[in-house]
């Protein structure tokens, strides 16, 4: 035999029906509801669908055979790195690990690319960008900034998928409102809850995700984003003097990251329009996908390397847009003499606040 249980909205808590009030009501918040309220959030429960995210992954085509010969690959030995020049692309450095044993070999294997941003902007620039990186960071040693040179810098055409799609999506939030006031004895809080829903669509257009496993994930994303209105069809040109990474992860594989993406975003602009609340928590989603295809493209990407005490820092510059990224070391001397000073001085305030209340 099936037992049903009505969990309190509030709390989580099982609730029970009260005959003295004739309502439900809560042992552990005591917040009490009328019964067809609840009936109806019920139903509202039993009526919700799950998420569908399915996609058309027909991205990319075949390499003709006038371009396949015209190109080259190499792999470095160290780190495995496969990257895709043009024919006269002479590589003496990995991008990715700064090895200086590349193999050449004949480029094959993978897709054309439909699209290609081409680079905007040059190596001097991507320079510059690194300089300013440097500016007004208290906490960066400085020797760092003194004698540290650049070990290389590489433009790269990095491989993305993208995902365009029509998001239909049913939201519900858990909202709560609150209302202070005091008494000659007591300060009280109320606390309002409130089962708010939102249902609607939501259009995705070159939703990237990046295919390169040597490109990490979350170094490509803080680069983004990138214009897509200046894309152009897919060239060999634009791989002249430039590197391209050659894909490792396809578009199957490539799903799982566009569709978290594609939810989190969905959430987010829903959750936008619930205003008027001190807090607002997503308690249910359910997103569903249609119209679902995927492209292949390159972006264009500068990667800088640098070395400090033996440890090697990577920084990315979108070569579109100019968007610079990157960690830099921290002092951990300037760290704790700022900390110890910044705690003298809070004490020296908190203490002098004190004293001027007591002449008060």
């Amino acid at each position: 035999m099936a037992v049903h249980e009505y969990k309190c909205p509030c709390c989580s808590g099982a609730l029970a029906f009260d005959s003295t009030i004739q309502k439900m009501k809560c042992p552990f918040c005591d917040t009490e509801f009328e019964v067809e309220a609840l009936k109806a959030y019920d139903e509202d429960l039993n009526n919700e669908g799950t998420d569908k995210l399915e996609w058309d992954t027909n991205a990319g085509t075949q390499w003709t055979t006038d371009e396949a010969s015209g190109l080259r690959s190499y792999i470095c030995q160290s780190c495995g790195g496969e990257i895709v020049g043009d024919e006269n692309t002479a590589a003496t450095e990995c991008p990715f690990c700064g090895n200086h044993a590349i193999i050449m070999q004949q480029f094959s294997g993978s897709l054309k690319p439909d699209y290609v941003i081409p680079f905007k902007l040059n190596k001097e620039a991507a320079k510059a960008e690194y300089l300013k990186h440097l500016q007004g960071k208290f906490l960066l040693p400085k020797i760092f900034k003194d004698e540290n040179h650049i070990d290389e810098i590489k433009g790269i055409y990095v491989p993305f998928w993208l995902f365009d799609s029509d998001a239909d999506a049913d939201i519900r939030f858990r909202a709560t409102r609150t209302r202070s006031w005091s008494d000659s004895n007591y300060n009280y809080v109320e606390t309002s809850y409130f089962s708010v829903y939102r249902a609607g669509n939501v259009a995705f257009d070159h939703v990237p995700v990046d295919g390169s496993t040597r490109m990490p994930d979350d170094l490509m994303e803080s680069v983004e984003p990138y214009n897509f209105s200046e894309a152009v069809d897919f060239q060999t040109a634009y791989l002249s003097g430039y590197f391209a990474d050659k894909y490792d992860v396809d578009a199957e594989q490539s799903i799982e990251r566009a569709n978290q993406r594609i939810k989190t975003s969905t959430e987010d602009a829903f959750r936008d329009t619930v205003q008027g609340y001190v807090t607002v928590t997503p308690e249910y989603s359910s997103v569903r996908l249609h119209d679902g295809k995927t492209k292949y493209a390159f972006y264009p990407v500068w990667l800088l390397n640098t070395t400090y005490k033996d440890e090697k820092y990577t920084f990315a510059m979108n070569g579109q847009t100019g968007k610079f990224v990157g960690n830099l070391p921290t002092d951990k001397g300037k760290f704790w003499r700022f900390a110890a000073i910044f705690t003298a001085v809070a004490g020296a305030l908190i203490y002098g606040g004190m004293w001027l209340f007591q002449l008060l």
